[in-house]
Parts: C-alpha cells; sequence; structure tokens
C-alpha cells in the first residue's frame, strides 16, 4: 500500500472510531426513562356481598369501592378489580371488572354447587398503585 493510502484508510477508521463512541457509551448507560415515575399510591379495596346466603343458582351483587389512601381526591376510574374465590387455598379468579370514576364497583355472581364460598377483592398493581385486597366474606350457598 502507499504512503496516500494508508493516510487515508487511517483517517477513515479514526471518523468511524470517533462516530462509534457516543453510541457505545450511550449503549452502555441503558436506556433513558423518558418521564421519572413517582411514588406509588396505596389504595383501599372495600366490599361485601349483598346477601350472606343466597339458592344455587341465584344471582348476588358484591359491590364496593376503590379509595386513593394518597389523598387524591378525584379517581379517574377504570381500575381494575378481580372477585376471587379462595379454593384449596389458593385465590381463584372469578370476574374481572373496572371502578367507576367515583371508585365504586359492582359485580353479578351466582354458584352451581351448594357450598360455604370465601372471597374478596383484590385490585392488582399498575402504574399509578399498589395492588390492595379487600377483607375476606362469605356467601353461603344453599
Amino acid at each position: 500500500m502507499s504512503k496516500t493510502s494508508n493516510l487515508v484508510s487511517a483517517l477513515v477508521i479514526a471518523c468511524t472510531v470517533a462516530l462509534a463512541a457516543p453510541a457505545v457509551a450511550l449503549a452502555a448507560a441503558g436506556p433513558a426513562p423518558s418521564v421519572v415515575q413517582g411514588k406509588k399510591h396505596k389504595a383501599k379495596v372495600e366490599a361485601k356481598a349483598d346477601k350472606s346466603r343466597v339458592k344455587v343458582g341465584e344471582e348476588t351483587k358484591i359491590k364496593g369501592s376503590f379509595a386513593d389512601l394518597g389523598g387524591q381526591e378525584s379517581l379517574s376510574g377504570g381500575e381494575p378489580v378481580i372477585v376471587q374465590q379462595l379454593k384449596a387455598g389458593v385465590w381463584v379468579n372469578l370476574s374481572t371488572g373496572t371502578c367507576r370514576p367515583n371508585g365504586n364497583f359492582v359485580f353479578s355472581l351466582s354458584f352451581s354447587l351448594r357450598a360455604t364460598v370465601t372471597l374478596r377483592v383484590f385490585h392488582p398493581e399498575t402504574d399509578l398503585y399498589v395492588s390492595a385486597v379487600s377483607s375476606v366474606f362469605g356467601v353461603v350457598v344453599i
């Protein structure tokens, strides 16, 4: 190779390294957060069954409310809530819904077997709230 071609090759390599170095440094630093996340709010879920005893196939309503414990006055609604039943020591999802803008929710459920059913309402963790559960309550299906 001639002296000129060596000089051109060295110049091309130097430019490539100079252009690639900031990109490599940025990739090594990881993705930059687009929004600084604030602390998630704590929430409170309250729920109860309209009737503590129902017949097989009879519909009962599970009514409750979701409240922000961080002092936020107005809820935008749409927060997910899930009615769960305790089966063999494991909470199993029965029905899923969302809160109204005022934080209230209503589920209509019926059961096909005679049993004492242990229920709760669960709010999963979201971008805004940590997870929360209601107190456990029971319904006797006769």
